[in-house]
């Protein structure tokens, strides 16, 4: 079937005249193909445009969110061809490429990619919003292709002998060449390797840098809201020369590869017309294959010490700040690692913090230092551990105490002592959610009577990404699948779902930022008689959502009613 897109669609009655009309204004004001356009009003869907496609052209269609794309003929045809001709090589076999094309007529395209590869090109069509998703994921952005230049252009300089590399021999783990390995951290290209590492981890607003050696790679990677991506895989022969680097900017022993080490960096750097100071802490941990790098990014400006922008829902905020201000009792913070437990906490002294207020806090380890406020830095191979520094406490007149985490039943018992004689305790735990943390204080030891008298308040947080503001768009989903996720029928009809297409802004992942959930359980005097009789955590929870608690699946949901994230984000980290 020959003939033009448009015509053929509307002889198949796919779309009307009116909408048609609609596409090609669409077309001329933002450029790209009618079948582009089409999609992106809603008129079609990408499936219904490749089929179209594929009979105008006589060529066979492919979707490409199922096909798996052999990684090794990527290489054969650079991202700015596939960027000019719409096009994505698929799979090779014998002498023939197969290439998915938005326009398997264009000759050009067709002889310039023969002639780059040497291979006969077999065209299928795929629609042009499938082709450029698939160009950005298997390729990368500009600005990644830009990165993985300047990286290469450092490693090529030490593979031209530029420098020399250092291929470290030893017999056994103890008799390794220290003076080689000093020599290979201090050369040129592995500190400015190295310091690419570090800078651009801030550029991209990571919160870790993972260095790992595997047996036949050495791989980088970013934790960027919440969530790991490679960034890069220098040479494995540099490995051991980016790990004395590291070493020796956080000033830890680099002839001791056999145990885990911890130590902090300090940078100053210039970021978007400012000067900043950073703060690296940097965990060394030998792995199999070398030792692993992970350092975790403490930024003083990402710090928000605002309680009322964290995400909080109003009834809880001021359910929590009514806690905080009492004069004496127990708040707890809990989630997993990472859910931001440190930042609630800390928003929470800052309010406290005045001049007639004593606050010493507990931590492990001190992440960021704050004004006003007694720190003290744990150092447990001296002995110096969460239930002595808390002890030592109560010697020192405090007004407010912050323990960094209750991790066994003696720092649970001095913590609930400190609570029930006239002190205001803060403090995390790790649980799953706010009622479980009842049970897993009794479960440490701890009396149910003591618990219920000394504990006012549990937060349980989690973190989920933001939608990315520049790129937001309204999503298609069945109200069944919001009913199934804890939404009410009537929500259902009326909640708008929004998701992120991905554009620069947020390095086309759709998402920049994060919120947070939170599930705020207030002790009250029916909660306190069900925990001197030994309810479990599910009557616990119960009794609480009758009293008006905002679970965490409900905070989440709310969230994305209000179009901060979405659905997704608040089924992977929550649960009904």
């Amino acid at each position: 079937m020959s003939g033009k897109l448009g015509e053929i669609l509307l002889k198949e009655n796919l779309i009307s005249a009116e909408q048609l009309k609609q596409a090609i204004e669409h077309q001329k004001a933002n450029g790209g193909r009618l079948g582009n356009s089409l999609v992106k009003l809603g008129f079609l869907n990408d499936d219904e445009v490749t089929a179209v496609l594929s009979r105008q052209y006589g060529v066979p269609s492919i979707n490409l969110s199922y096909f798996e794309v052999d990684q090794s003929v990527i290489k054969l045809i650079p991202m700015e061809t596939a960027m000019k001709y719409q096009i994505l090589p698929l799979s090779r076999v014998g002498s023939s490429l197969t290439v998915a094309m938005v326009d398997p007529t264009n000759v050009f395209a067709m002889d310039d990619i023969k002639f780059m590869t040497g291979f006969n090109i077999e065209p299928v069509v795929a629609s042009e919003t499938a082709i450029m998703e698939a160009i950005k994921k298997h390729y990368g952005t500009v600005e990644d292709v830009e990165r993985k230049k300047e990286i290469e252009e450092i490693v090529s300089f030490i593979d031209e002998g530029g420098a020399e590399s250092v291929e470290l021999e030893a017999e056994d783990e103890s008799t390794l060449n220290l003076a080689a390995l000093e020599k290979a951290a201090e050369e040129a290209p592995v500190i400015k390797l190295v310091n690419y590492i570090l800078t651009d981890a801030v550029k991209r607003g990571a919160s870790d840098i993972h260095m790992e050696p595997y047996e036949k790679e050495y791989r980088v990677r970013y934790r960027v809201d919440g969530m790991l991506q490679t960034i890069m895989n220098p040479p494995l022969k540099l490995r051991d020369a980016i790990i004395s680097r590291v070493k020796i900017m956080s000033k830890l022993d680099i002839s001791e590869k056999r145990l885990p080490q911890d130590g902090r960096i300090m940078i100053k750097m210039m970021h978007n017309g400012k000067k900043k100071q950073l703060d690296f802490r940097v965990s060394v941990l030998p792995t199999l294959h070398g030792e692993k790098v992970v350092m975790r990014l403490l930024d003083k400006e990402n710090l928000r010490l605002d309680m009322t922008k964290l995400g909080f829902e109003p009834e809880s905020l001021a359910k929590l700040q009514k806690a905080i201000f009492k004069p004496y009792g127990m708040v707890l913070v809990t989630g997993p690692t990472g859910s931001g437990k440190t930042n609630t906490l800390y928003s929470s002294i800052s309010q406290l913090n005045k001049p007639d207020t004593n606050i010493v806090t507990a931590e492990d380890p001190v992440e960021f230092q704050l004004p006003g406020i007694n720190q003290v830095q744990m150092k447990e191979q001296i002995g110096l551990n969460f239930a002595a520094a808390l002890r030592s406490f109560l010697r020192q007149d405090p007004n407010i105490i912050l323990v960094g985490e209750i991790r066994d039943f003696e720092t649970a018992e001095i913590a609930i002592k400190a609570a029930l004689t006239g002190h205001m305790v803060l403090s995390t735990l790790h649980t799953n959610d706010a009622p479980a943390t009842i049970s897993r204080l009794m479960n440490m030891g701890i009396e149910p009577f003591l618990v219920a008298t000394s504990v006012h308040l549990i937060c349980a947080q989690r973190l989920t990404r933001r939608i990315c503001s520049e790129c937001k768009v309204e999503e298609e989903v069945s109200p069944q699948v919001l009913i199934d996720a804890g939404f009410t029928p009537e929500e259902a009809r009326t909640t708008k779902i929004y998701k992120g297409q991905g554009c620069s802004t947020c390095n086309n992942r759709g998402y920049k930022g994060r919120v947070g959930l939170y599930e705020v359980l207030e002790i009250t005097d029916e909660l306190r008689e069900l925990i001197l009789v030994g309810a479990s955590a599910l009557e616990l929870k119960k009794k609480a959502v009758e009293q008006g608690m905002i679970t965490l699946r409900r905070s989440g949901l709310t969230k994305v009613r209000a179009g901060t994230t979405t659905l997704e984000e608040v089924i992977r980290e929550t649960v009904l």
